[in-house]
């Protein structure tokens, strides 16, 4: 399966660099100012879910309900909170072998692309000092429909050129995992094989990719 693919698409959070944390923080926090307790049982329900989806599970949670003025200035508030965080990021927070896994595709000319719903995925890359690595960066600002819907994975294969029979899919979150297959590409889970059953194939890494 890796033998043969010609483009790589990577999801962003807990795939290259685990920027979750400060997702659920930034979360916390503003479910903390609601007046409610949002715990890290809860944040994993927003998993590989967008920006908005997710406020929407976090409002579920407190039992609250707003108006969609309130809830976008909610999910700005959050952003906000976020990107304080993320401003922070280094390199050395890159998960261990991503780095050396994405240089040697790039060696054997495999494209890359990012295939995220984050809209900071270019700034978090800028932090990374990983921009220059992919070929294609398809994120939240180009996207409309969240995973499992396969949109994002469709453009980032158009965007390298290839057709989705090409393409490998490297996902850590269920939903991105059904996304990739709905798009007609093979798919690496990262994480835990029982939440990732459809995934062709379950690994705890990438760093696991660098043993031949």
């Amino acid at each position: 399966m890796l033998q043969n693919m010609k483009g790589a698409i990577f999801d962003l959070d807990g795939v290259i660099v685990d920027t979750a944390k400060y997702h659920y923080l930034a979360w916390a926090s503003l479910a903390d100012e609601l007046g409610f307790t949002f715990t890290e049982e809860d944040n994993e329900r927003l998993k590989g879910v967008s920006r908005m989806r997710s406020l929407d599970i976090l409002l579920e949670v407190g039992g609250l309900q707003f108006d969609e003025a309130e809830k976008l200035a909610m999910a700005e508030k959050k952003n906000r909170l976020y990107v304080d965080y993320i401003s922070k990021l280094e390199e050395s927070e890159l998960l261990p072998g991503v780095k050396e896994y994405l240089t040697g595709l790039r060696s054997r000319g495999i494209g890359i692309a990012l295939g995220s719903a984050s809209k900071n995925a270019e700034f978090i890359l800028n932090k990374l000092n990983i921009t220059d690595l992919f070929d294609a960066v398809v994120d939240g600002n180009k996207v409309s429909l969240a995973k499992p819907d396969p949109e994002v994975f469709l453009i980032a294969g158009q965007e390298l050129g290839l057709q989705p029979d090409e393409c490998v899919v490297f996902e850590d979150a269920e939903a991105g995992v059904q996304a990739g297959k709905a798009a007609g590409m093979k798919v690496v889970g990262i994480g835990k094989p029982e939440v990732l059953k459809e995934a062709d194939l379950v690994i705890k890494g990438v760093h696991e990719l660098l043993i031949d």
